[in-house]
């Protein structure tokens, strides 16, 4: 009997396909852009212009907040439309803008402008983007494709925090330069958008589609479990400009401040990929779990801390919680939410998880000017071991239904 040579079945990278390689050079350059501007804006504000670290906790609240608030309605509309990268080329176009707004900013008040448009041009194209990564990539490699681009991502905040120590280190700190020098990648990604080809809704999806108020009543039982539990965590989750300044606080200098930056994006870029594929292999669930307690143990070690040498090993452990529940997380939330409904269910639970930010972000800087640099961190880790104690008891399996897995 005559036998078929057998076929290669090609590996998973080679699945994951040309939109989700792309996408992840986009989200490259944006990082760069954005990372070297990042652990800068708190020392900006609070050395350069004289702001209290309550101000802090205003800006990158509602930086964040309105971040994710602009992914709820960016991802209703990017279902409603069918299309995803005209929204994906304005949100990485409006962020372009704001960093040339903050390299001309001398009052605090413009950094939050700045800061605040940055941040909505990443909600506007984040829902659409990740709607498109988990339509690209296969079921059985979700986890492995949001970890590439995770990873990828990274790589970029690995870039920029490096251009900023170098800017940095040898202009005297020059803060302002560096703002200056991050507009150009900026706009690099900006550009490399327009090589990325739109990816309609599946066939099904848009017979299914139709008029309808928002669509959430369609969401399933485990996608609103899995957004409740979230949340939860996301009351935890102040903004990562609280750890730079605690960094500080414990004695590193400026430039040592971007080092211990680089230090945890660098564990974050070399764990999102493998972390997302052992998702695919062991379920979403546990690597959640995992990142839960990995995040409390972080934030109650930085608590705690006395000394400067301590940041090292926190700062590691907490890129691995970055490199577990960012891309994780997302998966998760795909796997739960229908093929039509996917930018709409990725939209709210980022909107929502960036309600929990501002709050955790306000009340950190709150809590840092009135009781002391511990306080913002004790609760964060109280709020993180609820979080997991919760999602031990509800969290779903992380296996997508048959009619979700387009």
């Amino acid at each position: 009997m005559e036998t078929r040579p057998a076929v290669a079945r090609p590996g998973t990278l080679q699945r994951l396909g040309r939109t989700v390689v792309l996408l992840g050079l986009v989200s490259f350059f944006a990082d760069v852009s954005g990372d070297l501007v990042y652990p800068l804006v708190p020392l900006f504000l609070t050395v350069t212009l004289g702001a209290p670290v309550a101000v802090v906790g205003l800006v990158e609240g509602l930086a964040d907040g309105a971040s994710n608030i602009f992914k709820v309605g960016s991802g209703l509309l990017s279902d409603r439309m069918g299309r995803r990268m005209p929204m994906v080329t304005w949100g990485y176009g409006l962020a372009a803008l704001g960093k040339v707004l903050l390299a001309l900013a001398t009052h605090w008040g413009v950094v939050l402008a700045a800061r605040t448009g940055d941040r909505m041009g990443k909600g506007i194209r984040g829902a659409p983007r990740d709607a498109m990564i988990a339509q690209a990539a296969p079921p059985d490699i979700r986890g492995a494709a949001f970890g590439l681009h995770r990873a990828m991502d990274t790589a970029g905040a690995l870039g920029g925090a490096f251009l900023a120590f170098l800017v940095v280190s040898l202009f005297s700190n020059n803060l302002r330069l560096a703002f200056a020098v991050a507009v150009v990648p900026a706009f690099i990604a900006v550009l490399l958008t327009f090589a990325v080809r739109d990816m309609p809704l599946p066939a099904v999806a848009q017979r299914e589609r139709g008029p309808r108020l928002a669509g959430w009543r369609r969401l399933p039982r485990a996608y609103w479990v899995v957004l409740a539990v979230m949340v939860t965590f996301a009351l935890a989750n102040s903004s990562d400009a609280f750890i730079l300044l605690r960094a500080k606080n414990l004695g590193l200098g400026i430039s040592t401040v971007v080092l211990a930056y680089l230090l945890f994006n660098s564990v974050y870029a070399a764990l999102a990929y493998p972390f997302g594929r052992l998702s695919d292999l062991l379920g979403r669930r546990r690597l959640i779990l995992v990142a839960f307690a990995i995040y409390a143990a972080t934030y109650l070690g930085l608590a705690l801390a006395n000394s400067a040498w301590a940041v090292w090993p926190l700062l590691a452990l907490y890129g691995a919680y970055l490199a577990i529940g960012e891309g994780v997380g997302r998966a998760l939330v795909a796997d739960c939410t229908p093929a039509d409904l996917r930018a709409t269910g990725m939209g709210l639970y980022q909107g929502a998880f960036g309600v929990g930010v501002l709050l955790a972000s306000l009340a950190a800087g709150l809590l840092w000017d009135a009781v002391g640099p511990q306080a913002p961190f004790l609760l964060g880790a109280g709020l993180a071991a609820l979080a997991l104690l919760i999602g031990l008891r509800y969290l779903p399996g992380s296996r997508a239904p048959a009619a979700y897995s387009t």
